[in-house]
């Protein structure tokens, strides 16, 4: 039962995550503050009735999930907001959630790793593997087999130059017009947008020296990954082991 009390406690900051992460592309520090706050009462809780042998284990699924998303952060290939999400449930629910529901007991898979954390941080970039797929899909349906560079098609998708202002995207090439020709080169990263580069997009465009649409990626919040993840753990379990589990036995 308490295990299910941390879950729904949980729910509501990973979801207010995710549309704060769509609508703006930030978290506010403030809310990993509440959720750490109330769900302190959880932590306390748990060594009151288990006794001091729990905060081992809630030093080693706080600390090794700390040192682990401080390295990805550096490298600059994880947000602040999504590392911080994963510390405060690392605290909260330092394992796997137990619980049955009308006979059935989950997670239905045990995990190889009782970290829950690590597990909804594997879910979530597995996830992941769905957005290129996607993409490709919507550029196949969109321009058929006529595509100018299919390299781009599972990494981002056309806009038109006027419809580029206010929206969480990048370019995916930096354009150099150089002696009446324009010179594009694939930026690693995506390149930024702002109204000068708009601006110069348009008069490129205006010249005839490129065309009206430009391959532009988005920006994916890696909350809705996070919190997707989330539930997946905590009702199915690890993809990557049973994923690794089914692949090595079958």
């Amino acid at each position: 039962m308490l295990d299910i009390l941390k879950i729904l406690f949980c729910i509501p900051f990973l979801i207010y995550s995710c549309y704060s992460d769509i609508k703006t592309r930030r978290v506010t520090n403030k809310l990993w503050m509440i959720m750490l706050a109330g769900g302190s009462f959880f932590v306390f809780n748990d060594i009151y009735r288990t006794g001091l042998d729990y905060i081992p284990r809630l030093l080693i699924s706080a600390g090794l999930i700390f040192i682990f998303v401080y390295i990805i952060f550096q490298l600059g290939t994880f947000g602040g907001a999504d590392a911080k999400s994963l510390i405060v449930l690392s605290i909260i629910l330092p394992a796997y959630p137990k619980f049955s529901i009308s006979g059935f007991n989950f997670p239905l898979n045990n995990p190889l790793i009782d970290l829950f954390a690590f597990g909804i941080f594997g879910n979530a970039v597995l996830l992941t593997i769905f957005v290129p797929a996607g993409l490709a899909a919507y550029n196949l349906a969109k321009m058929g087999l006529h595509i100018d560079k299919p390299a781009y098609i599972f990494i981002g998708y056309k806009a038109k130059i006027k419809e580029l202002s206010g929206r969480h995207i990048k370019l995916i090439e930096d354009f150099k017009e150089i002696n009446g020709t324009v010179k594009q080169r694939f930026k690693r990263g995506g390149a930024e947008i702002n109204d000068k580069v708009i601006s110069d997009l348009q008069a490129l465009s205006d010249k005839g020296l490129i065309k009206d649409e430009v391959w532009v990626t988005p920006g994916l919040p890696f909350m809705i990954s996070i919190t997707l993840g989330f539930f997946l753990a905590v009702f199915y379990g690890d993809l990557i082991f049973e994923l690794t589990k089914y692949l090595i036995l079958s």
